[in-house]
């Protein structure tokens, strides 16, 4: 029994308890390349909020979980050629970075405002996901003032080879910036499966927990 999703989650979320107790925080159980029986099964263990970062994977559970009422939120890379498609079903995009995104998603078909974070690249590497730390206000001004979406902060990866307390320090320090631009941009995306506690440590307001709750992913193919 302990091996089912729906037992790891209760283990999860009781380990969290002092945290929620101290203040608000969210809990996205990334659900990437498993089927969507599991995320019905934690649905039905009463969780709300899902992980995906994959289009069309993302998209075709999201309309056969339809009858649920969950909150998707898309982790994953934002493909520009992609962005209006998941902007359709996914309720929070946690990685803008760029004002060619933003342009992206507010072309096209009406549809409501979408939670919007920025990512920042913690890394020196310009090829990896994000803005980088330079340009963040410049790309959170963009966010804010866009009629797509709606600004609520800011999400990052712990790099690695560099312990993850100090890139969340940053990412904390970043954070701030960003509040500075819209004080109602509160929301800090960090940690996963191997480094939520350092997360929670500097201010992470939503986790995004994969194989802690769901085991190991299946593979591809």
């Amino acid at each position: 029994m302990t091996d089912a999703p729906a037992a790891r989650l209760a283990a999860f979320l009781e380990q969290l308890e002092d945290a929620r107790r101290a203040r608000g925080v969210t809990l996205i159980v990334v659900t990437k390349r498993h089927p969507a029986a599991l995320v019905r099964e934690l649905a039905e263990a009463g969780h709300r909020d899902f992980g995906e970062s994959r289009h069309p994977e993302s998209r075709d559970k999201a309309e056969e979980l339809a009858d649920l009422g969950l909150t998707w939120h898309f982790v994953g890379q934002l493909q520009r050629n992609k962005a209006r498609q998941v902007a359709r079903y996914a309720d929070v995009l946690h990685s803008i970075d760029s004002t060619e995104l933003v342009e992206v998603l507010e072309g096209g078909d009406e549809r409501p405002r979408r939670d919007a974070l920025v990512q920042v690249n913690l890394t020196d590497d310009p090829g990896r996901g994000g803005v980088a730390p330079a340009d963040l206000d410049a790309l959170a001004e963009r966010v804010a003032a866009s009629p797509a979406l709606r600004l609520r902060g800011v999400m990052a990866v712990a790099p690695l080879g560099e312990k993850p307390g100090r890139a969340f320090e940053r990412l904390a320090r970043h954070a701030e910036r960003v509040r500075a631009i819209d004080p109602d941009a509160q929301w800090i995306s960090a940690g996963m499966s191997a480094d939520w506690r350092e997360a929670l440590e500097h201010g992470a307001t939503h986790l995004r927990i994969g194989t802690a709750i769901t085991g190991n992913r299946p593979a591809d193919g």
